[in-house]
């Protein structure tokens, strides 16, 4: 019998070193991890229409594979937006989850922030969100064709950055260790336009 790796054999490896390097890392970094999720209602309120209708599905799951994908990306054409790609058998991808929910609260009227759940259950992904729950939809991606997309095939998590125009700019590859590195990210990819 052959070993094909893949990318959750590729994860499994490096969640242990990210893991065991990034308890440290994660419990001086100053975030919101482990507290309750902010108030996603009152923080994006009044987010322009475009924002508001992503910000209308919090949580969900969405199919549609690339096509959905690009659809959502044209539609949010004039803002900046952040899609982080993740999985819930992912270790570093729990780790960050919190800088992504504190800073989609915080930025959210003027950046677009949505996931893609790449190889993952439905059933796995929906027990992840209600665990850790955000204000925005991600797009079920069991076969990486939106990873590649992204430019984001090379392990979990991954983040890709867009222009106001729709342009890709910047994907890193691997998880953020604190949300000032996001935060800084999204400053100098999203909103320096």
């Amino acid at each position: 019998m052959s070993w094909k790796p893949n990318g959750r054999t590729f994860c499994s490896s490096a969640v242990a070193i990210l893991c065991l390097t990034g308890v440290v890392a994660c419990g001086s970094s100053g975030s919101d991890s482990g507290s309750k999720p902010p108030d996603y209602k009152r923080a994006l309120a009044g987010a322009p229409k475009p924002l508001a209708a992503l910000y209308a599905k919090p949580n969900e799951l969405l199919s549609g594979g690339t096509d959905a994908f690009q659809k959502r990306l044209a539609e949010l054409r004039g803002y900046p937006v952040v899609v982080n790609k993740w999985a819930s058998w992912c270790g570093p991808c729990r780790a960050e989850f919190p800088f992504f929910q504190h800073l989609s609260a915080k930025l959210g009227k003027r950046v677009g922030f949505f996931g893609v759940d790449s190889e993952d259950s439905d059933a796995a992904a929906k027990t992840f969100l209600a665990e850790f729950p955000v204000p925005y939809p991600s797009y079920t991606d069991p076969d990486q064709k939106i990873a590649e997309l992204l430019k984001a095939t090379l392990g979990f998590p991954s983040t890709a950055f867009y222009d106001s125009n729709g342009e890709l700019v910047y994907t890193r590859q691997g998880g953020y260790p604190n949300q000032d590195e996001l935060l800084g990210d999204i400053r100098r990819y999203a909103l320096s336009g």
